[in-house]
């Protein structure tokens, strides 16, 4: 139950930051022997599916290096990640019991759309800032997390399950702030025109 957790919880957190990565990596531990997947998931381990998700992977992984393609790639995605997550959350416990099963996917759907939002606010605001070093290096340590995360959910379950929580923390203090630092962006450049409209 506990490795069926970890797996449903990281696959959904690490697909609203990379989810082509995220399937790549899943299919080919799988294909080489080296993660176990429940029957539901073990398309992922498909030919098809793990070159599939590696070409998009590799396009996904230059498009978010650059500035303002990064937030129209993340504002697309939003309808597939967040729906990806429900699905790669509920098939990590498509043996168990229907409700759980359910259960299982609106919380990865939550915790994939917590991950996708705290990511795509994140770097949208970062780019209103014209140079580009921070936008690298913030899609750079997306990289390093969704690999590192992946990794204890495969092999060390029970740690990824105790970091997670700190991130949940974090994300549930962080998001407000990144919404009000949203509507004061959206503030200074909104074209204040007395009455409405323009003055002849």
């Amino acid at each position: 139950m506990l490795e069926s957790i970890a797996l449903g919880a990281g696959l959904s957190w690490a697909s609203g930051l990379r989810l082509y990565l995220t399937v790549f990596c899943a299919g080919l531990l799988a294909r080489l022997g080296w993660l176990h997947l429940p029957p539901t998931l073990e398309v992922l381990s498909s030919s098809w599916v793990i070159g599939l998700a590696g070409v998009l992977a590799v396009v996904e992984f230059f498009a978010d290096k650059i500035p303002v393609v990064d937030t129209v790639w993340d504002a697309v995605h939003t309808f597939i990640r967040i729906p990806a997550g429900i699905l790669l959350a509920a098939g990590a416990m498509g043996q168990m019991d229907p409700a759980v099963t359910v259960s299982a996917g609106l919380l990865g759907g939550a915790l994939a759309g917590t991950s996708h939002l705290t990511k795509a606010g994140t770097r949208a605001l970062i780019n209103t800032s014209p140079e580009p070093l921070s936008n690298l290096a913030a899609s750079g340590v997306e990289d390093v997390s969704a690999l590192g995360g992946l990794s204890l959910a495969f092999f060390s379950p029970l740690l990824f399950l105790l970091l997670l929580l700190p991130f949940l923390l974090l994300a549930a203090w962080w998001l407000p702030r990144l919404w009000r630092g949203w509507r004061s962006a959206i503030s200074l450049v909104r074209p204040r025109h007395e009455g409405g409209g323009f003055r002849a």
